[in-house]
């Protein structure tokens, strides 16, 4: 496939030319070449960037964090990009994510049609993996040979277990009455090794499966929204199900002495800084905002968006990783963007003029608007990385987030 050249893209960008002949110029040969700078920019690397310097994140090569975000699109899409119908949208569009947390990078993202679920997605989650890597994941994602494969691969993965899932003895290989067995504990943090897969149609392999109790309002919310979504769908929930919402269980082949049971749950909380991702690109760089029912269009604007965030986000990993790792201070991401934004009008006359003009201009701001960029330091509200942090090191829990003696 041939592409427009950049020079050419930027001629016509100058030359003035009317509304409709620019729609026109959205075409498949532009889409692809959009798909292909945003391919390019996301296998840039600084070569100097660092990670996250803290503890619990030490043993693992990458920690990736993978969901999903979807949209209501132009309903002339509804061939390409087919929505659930009925009461839902005619036309859906779907983002697949995969971020680096340990690193703050964006590490794959591709655009799909809203009806495609995030657990036949799952099948592609092993082949972008490397040794030493940890996949944290929802229930969406949840699937036994995704699992399977992992472990193949020599990475990590934390997720939900899917209760409807049996698991075994690993030495007797018996089905374990999960419910049952649980009733029976008096603790709040519980742990065992669970035999998983088998029975000729998912690869056996053994991980630890660990509960967690959780307040009795929590568990009653959670039988609600059951009850509420299964008749919906005019189902009855069952009361082993309903029993189960006492407990937020967990599934890991993370070795016991890189993850305890304790450090569990608040380690799993870091799943959510993929939410604070989605919330940016929406709020802020709107990529769900297009009316067009030209497909072309619809891409060539995700991908142009997608880029801007790419950059952004390598942005904040400098950022970041140089503020925590001297002083133990965050770059809030939502503050970031918003910094940006409200320069993105010059920014884009400064590129209009010079590229290299538009670089200075964008390294001129950010030494003036960093500052104000910084998370607050509330010992009431920590963010995720002073509570993992204080799960390493129990006497920061009440003393608050301060540098540690020696850090680098």
């Amino acid at each position: 496939m041939r592409y427009p050249s950049l020079a050419g893209m930027v001629t016509a960008a100058k030359a003035k030319i009317t509304r409709m002949a620019l729609h026109y110029r959205f075409s498949a040969q532009a889409s692809a070449f959009m798909l292909n700078c945003l391919e390019f920019v996301l296998q840039q690397k600084f070569n100097n960037l660092g990670q996250i310097d803290t503890e619990l994140l030490r043993p693992f090569r990458r920690v990736l964090l993978v969901d999903s975000t979807s949209w209501d699109v132009n309903e002339k899409l509804r061939g390409v990009l087919p929505g659930s119908g009925g009461a839902a949208s005619a036309a859906n569009c779907k983002l697949q994510t995969v971020y680096d947390y340990k690193h703050s990078e964006l590490e794959f993202l591709d655009v799909t049609a809203g009806t495609v679920p995030d657990n036949r997605y799952t099948d592609h989650l092993p082949g972008i993996l490397q040794k030493g890597d940890l996949l944290l994941m929802d229930l969406g994602y949840f699937k036994l040979t995704t699992l399977a494969g992992i472990i193949e691969k020599d990475a990590y993965f934390l997720t939900r277990f899917l209760v409807r899932t049996t698991p075994k003895n690993p030495l007797s290989k018996v089905s374990i009455d999960l419910a049952k067995h649980l009733n029976t504990l008096q603790e709040n943090e519980y742990e065992m090794q669970i035999l998983m897969g088998g029975n000729g149609e998912h690869p056996e392999f053994t991980c630890r499966l660990i509960a967690l109790r959780v307040s009795e309002d929590i568990a009653n919310e959670r039988r609600r929204k059951l009850k509420k979504a299964a008749k919906k769908k005019g189902r009855t929930v069952s009361k082993r199900h309903l029993q189960m919402c006492e407990w937020t269980l967990l599934i890991t082949n993370i070795p016991q002495d890189c993850l305890s049971t304790k450090m569990a749950r608040a380690f799993y909380t870091v799943r959510w800084q993929i939410e604070l991702l989605f919330k940016q690109l929406k709020s802020v760089v709107r990529i769900h905002q297009s009316d067009t029912g030209n497909e072309h269009r619809l891409r060539c604007e995700l991908y142009g968006k997608l880029i801007i965030a790419a950059i952004i986000h390598r942005i904040h990993a400098f950022e970041t990783h140089r503020q925590w790792n001297t002083k133990r201070r965050e770059v809030s991401m939502d503050k970031l963007y918003k910094r940006i934004q409200e320069r993105a009008l010059t920014l884009f006359f400064e590129f209009h003029s010079s590229f290299r003009q538009a670089v200075a201009y964008l390294k001129h701001e950010l030494k003036h608007i960093m500052a104000s960029c910084l998370k607050d330091r509330q010992p009431s509200r920590p963010t995720t990385l002073e509570i993992i942090e204080a799960q390493c090191d129990p006497m920061l829990e009440n003393r608050g987030p301060t540098r540690k003696k020696g850090s680098a």
